[in-house]
């Protein structure tokens, strides 16, 4: 069940399952592919302007961990990515390669 701090965040929800990646590069990152629906929705939500590298500010939520990040555009897969801090990771048991369930809230209702 999603916390209720999500909702008075929200002013846009979306719910989505994706699967946990990691990037090869320096740093090691992890993350969770927004699907292209949704992507297409948060770009749409940029013309009150973007943040640093296109990212929009979010409340995210796995299982019971709750935390605020931003989303990041990748241009190659044209979707948005969610980073996956290690201790959420951690907390939840995630591990590269599980589908995990996800609700972000941003702040900007898309559209």
């Amino acid at each position: 069940m999603v916390s209720p701090h999500l909702g008075r965040w929200a002013m846009a929800t979306f719910r989505f399952e994706g699967e946990v990646w990691t990037y090869d590069g320096p740093g090691g990152w992890c993350f969770v592919p927004v699907p292209k629906a949704e992507s297409e929705l948060l770009k749409a939500s940029l013309v009150r302007g973007a943040r640093g590298f296109g990212s929009i500010r979010i409340r995210a939520a796995i299982g019971g961990t709750e935390w605020e990040t931003s989303i990041f555009p990748d241009a190659k897969a044209g979707v948005y990515q969610l980073p996956l801090k290690a201790e959420v990771r951690r907390r939840e048991a995630i591990k590269i390669g599980d589908v995990v369930a996800v609700t972000i809230a941003t702040h900007d209702r898309p559209g």
